[in-house]
């Protein structure tokens, strides 16, 4: 399989609204195999296809959670695979999550999400599945369906914080 490039901010790409996946093929298997190549090589826990250029309403996650307390425990991958993913129903109560993301590199910020939703999608196979996620994996799942949608975590945020963030990069960016 291959790492493909992530978008970063500015790109234009990443403001793209994905289209719907029509048909599951061994094209979309091999995009979403190349999809978590190139999200295990970035060290990250999820990833849309339109933070590498696909516009199509992919999404894959692996939280990667360690197998054990322990401080050494390795993690565990558990990799998910999401096409087409609709949120049906979001919880009114929230929480908040220091989100990252791979097209905006090394900078966080606190983001307020629905601390539950229910999510519809089709797996590889075809087959339609319907689950509610809570914890990380509601945050998630949430955020890369934001990507599907052109939607950055960074404007879920006030302008300031979002103003801040933006310099952090570029000056981290200058100093690389």
């Amino acid at each position: 399989m291959s790492v493909l490039e992530i978008l970063e901010v500015p790109h234009p790409g990443l403001r793209a609204v994905a289209k719907p996946v029509a048909r599951i093929d061994d094209s979309v298997r091999t995009i979403v195999a190349d999809m978590f190549d190139t999200m295990y090589d970035a060290r990250g826990i999820g990833l849309a296809a339109t933070q590498v250029g696909i516009e199509q309403r992919i999404v894959v996650i692996d939280l990667q959670e360690p197998e054990s307390d322990a401080e050494d425990a390795k993690p565990v991958r558990t990799p998910l695979v999401y096409i087409n993913p609709e949120l049906v129903s979001v919880s009114e109560e929230t929480s908040v999550y220091n989100e990252g993301c791979l097209s905006i590199p090394e900078q966080y910020a606190e983001v307020e999400r629905p601390t539950r939703c229910r999510v519809k999608w089709l797996d590889l196979d075809g087959a339609e599945r319907e689950d509610d996620f809570d914890g990380l994996l509601a945050t998630c799942i949430q955020h890369e369906i934001d990507h599907l949608n052109g939607v950055l975590f960074i404007d879920h945020i006030s302008r300031l914080k979002r103003d801040i963030v933006l310099k952090k990069l570029a000056k981290a960016r200058k100093a690389a």
